[in-house]
């Protein structure tokens, strides 16, 4: 099962609907692990330590602290991108199906536009 933690701008709707649908799933809010106002390499660290997806809207910088991480030689658990204008009930779905569909590791080091 994957491990998320969602940013901080990322739609609470989305969330609720996820552990609506699936209670189970592993996902946390970085308001919940003390990283609110939090900018996003050290999210990305957070997230890294403790072997967690990003989920976030942020398609301006999220991404490229992403690929900077990676540059730079250092891990992540991967980074999900998804538009903020995407429909509410659609992005659960996709979430949903990548939690279901496929494992952790396939995500390490990637920063992924969703739907894919």
């Amino acid at each position: 099962m994957l491990r998320l933690l969602t940013d901080e701008n990322f739609n609470g709707d989305i969330v609720r609907g996820l552990l609506l649908r699936q209670p189970d799933l592993d996902i946390v809010r970085v308001q919940d692990v003390g990283l609110a106002g939090s900018d996003d390499p050290d999210i990305l660290v957070w997230a890294a330590e403790n072997n967690r997806i990003v989920l976030t809207h942020d398609r301006a910088t999220m991404s490229d602290y992403a690929y900077e991480r990676v540059a730079a030689g250092k891990g992540m658990a991967g980074v999900f991108i998804l538009n903020d204008r995407f429909p509410v009930g659609r992005a659960i779905e996709e979430i949903l199906l990548l939690a279901a569909c496929t494992e952790q590791a396939e995500w390490s080091n990637r920063a992924v536009h969703v739907p894919l």
